[in-house]
C-alpha cells in the first residue's frame, strides 16, 4: 500500500494575550522588585517591558541557567538568529508573539539586544575581570543595554519641564545606561558568595589588590576590615552611576517618571541592606522587605513630580 509522505508539523503559538500573560508571569515570579515598578506604568508599557525583561532573562539563562554547561559559541549564534527573526516579525516561540507585538509598538533598535548576547559570549570565557573598564563593558553589554531597549517605551519629554528652573533638554539614554550598570554592580554585590561558589569574580582584581584582599580571602567568604573597605569602595561606584542615572529621569514621559524613579529607588536600596548587613554577602543575601518597599513610593512619587 502506498503510504504518503507526513504533512510538516505545524506549530501553534500562543495568542498575543496569552503571551503577554506568561511574560507578566515569568517577570513578576523571578524579579519582584522590578515588577512592581512595572505595576505603576499604564497597561501598554508594562506589558512591553514585561517582554523585553523576559527576552532579557531567556538570554541570559542561556549561560546562566540549569542547561548553561551546553551553552556554546553556537548556542548563541542560534540565539542571534532567533532574535533576527522576532525582529523580522516571524516569532519562534510563545514569550516571542509579545516581543513581536512591541516591537511593532515601539521603535526599538535591534542593536542592544546584540550587545546583550555578546555580553553573554564574555561570560562563556571569562571568570575575572583585571579592570574596571573591563567590568564597566560587561555591566553595559549585559545590563545597561536593558535601558536603550526600554528608553523608546518609556517615551522621552524633552520639552516638558517639571521644575521652574532651567533644566538641560537631553536625550536620556547614556542615564539610562547608568542605570543599568548600576543595577549590574548591585547584583554582582549582593551576588559575590553566590558567584565564588562557582569560582567567578566579578569584583575588579585591581581593586581587590588595592585593599589587599585575595581572590582566595574572597573565595573563603572572608569577612574583615579589608572587606568592609573593599565594600564601601564598591557601593560608592554604584551608587555614583545611581546619581548619574537619576539626571535622565526628567527627560522621560510624565507617566514613566514615577515607576523609572521608584525602581532605582527599590534597586539602590540593596545597598543599603548590604551595609545593615555589615557587608556579609557569603552568607546572607541582600533584599528590600516588602513593607520597607511600600515606604519608597511616596518619595518616588514626590520626586517624579518635582524633579
Amino acid at each position: 500500500m502506498l503510504q504518503l509522505p507526513e504533512s510538516p508539523r505545524i506549530t501553534t503559538l500562543a495568542p498575543l494575550e496569552d503571551a503577554y500573560e506568561l511574560c507578566r508571569q515569568i517577570t513578576a515570579e523571578y524579579s519582584k522588585t522590578f515588577y512592581l515598578g512595572t505595576l505603576l506604568m499604564p497597561e501598554e508599557k508594562r506589558r512591553a517591558i514585561w517582554a523585553i525583561y523576559v527576552w532579557c532573562r531567556r538570554t541570559d539563562e542561556l549561560v546562566d541557567g540549569p542547561h548553561a554547561e551546553f551553552t556554546t559559541d553556537a548556542t548563541l549564534d542560534e540565539w542571534e538568529q532567533h532574535l533576527e527573526s522576532v525582529f523580522s516579525g516571524h516569532p519562534v516561540e510563545d514569550a516571542d508573539v509579545a516581543l513581536v507585538d512591541t516591537l511593532e509598538r515601539f521603535p526599538i533598535n535591534i542593536q542592544p539586544f546584540r550587545d546583550m548576547i555578546a555580553g553573554q559570549r564574555m561570560d562563556l570565557y571569562r571568570s575575572r575581570y583585571e579592570t574596571f573598564e573591563e567590568l564597566e563593558l560587561y555591566c553595559y553589554r549585559v545590563a545597561g543595554t536593558v535601558g536603550l531597549m526600554t528608553t523608546p517605551v518609556m517615551g522621552v519629554d524633552l520639552n516638558h519641564q517639571t521644575t521652574p528652573w532651567p533644566q538641560s533638554c537631553q536625550s536620556p539614554e547614556p542615564e539610562a545606561v547608568a542605570l543599568g550598570i548600576a543595577n549590574q554592580l548591585t547584583n554582582i554585590l549582593r551576588d559575590v558568595g553566590e558567584d565564588a561558589r562557582r569560582g567567578r569574580i566579578y569584583l575588579p582584581l585591581e581593586d581587590l589588590e588595592r585593599f589587599n584582599y585575595s581572590e582566595k580571602d574572597l573565595l573563603n567568604g572572608v569577612v574583615d576590615d579589608r572587606w568592609h573597605a573593599l565594600m564601601q569602595f564598591q557601593i560608592a561606584r554604584a551608587r555614583r552611576f545611581f546619581a548619574e542615572a537619576e539626571q535622565g529621569i526628567s527627560a522621560l514621559s510624565l507617566d514613566a517618571r514615577f515607576p523609572v524613579w521608584a525602581a532605582l529607588m527599590l534597586y539602590r536600596g540593596i545597598l543599603d541592606v548590604i551595609e545593615r548587613n555589615q557587608y556579609d554577602v557569603f552568607r546572607q543575601r541582600a533584599y528590600v522587605p516588602g513593607w520597607r518597599k511600600l515606604l519608597y513610593l511616596p518619595q518616588a512619587k514626590l520626586k517624579a513630580e518635582v524633579l
